[in-house]
């Protein structure tokens, strides 16, 4: 018979010898596999993070606003956060015309002596954009609902004709509704099965900063 002293010592021995093989297991494969994760995970995470700074086709060609214009969407955004009700902003006759057929109409005035973007100034902006109409319910991007600026190079083919366009004529601080022709848009192809082709679009934007 074993006394109770040997009996506790021989306990203590199979738990090491078990805690000894548990990490035999886990050494070297299933460690590297461990460390595989952990890195995999990093890079997608980073890849996140990269994803916000993808021009502006990516804003909504990537989507899939691919990402951000352009971005994962897996269908219409709801409603969260809506601008104010645009009244009767859908009557174009008060918007202005430029010779390429983009309309916009100023709805808050620049700041004092505010400086145009050069081409390849990087701005700071805010947007929401629809199809059929502003304020619509086929919203299908916006940096306000994100609490996400957008920032992207003027003049550079970053992003959409209409945005080039617009952006670069707009001092800090003005904001602006743009009707974007499809040929200032995404053309007759779309973009990521969100934007139809051939399809107007609808801007609330905002000049915030040029960096």
């Amino acid at each position: 018979m074993l006394s109770t002293l040997q009996c506790r010592a021989f306990l203590l021995c199979l738990v090491s010898i078990s805690i000894s093989s548990t990490w035999s297991f886990v050494t070297p494969q299933a460690m590297m596999m461990m460390k595989t994760t952990k890195t995999k995970h990093n890079k997608e995470s980073m890849v996140q993070l990269n994803a916000e700074n993808t021009d502006r086709r990516g804003f909504m060609g990537q989507a899939a606003f691919g990402t951000s214009l352009l971005l994962s969407l897996g269908g219409l955004l709801p409603l969260t956060n809506p601008p104010p009700a645009f009244g009767d902003d859908n009557d174009v006759d008060d918007f202005v015309t430029t010779e390429s057929g983009l309309k916009y109409k100023v709805i808050k005035a620049p700041k004092e002596d505010a400086a145009l973007a050069k081409p390849g100034q990087e701005v700071v902006a805010q947007y929401t954009g629809w199809l059929d109409g502003f304020d619509s319910e086929k919203k299908f991007d916006s940096s306000r609902d994100r609490n996400r600026p957008f920032r992207f190079k003027v003049g550079v083919g970053q992003v959409i004709r209409g945005w080039d366009e617009s952006f670069s004529t707009m001092g800090v601080g003005e904001r602006r509704l743009i009707i974007v022709p499809a040929r200032l848009g995404y053309g007759d192809r779309g973009a990521g099965g969100i934007i139809p082709g051939g399809a107007t679009l609808y801007f609330d934007v905002e000049m915030l900063a040029i960096q």
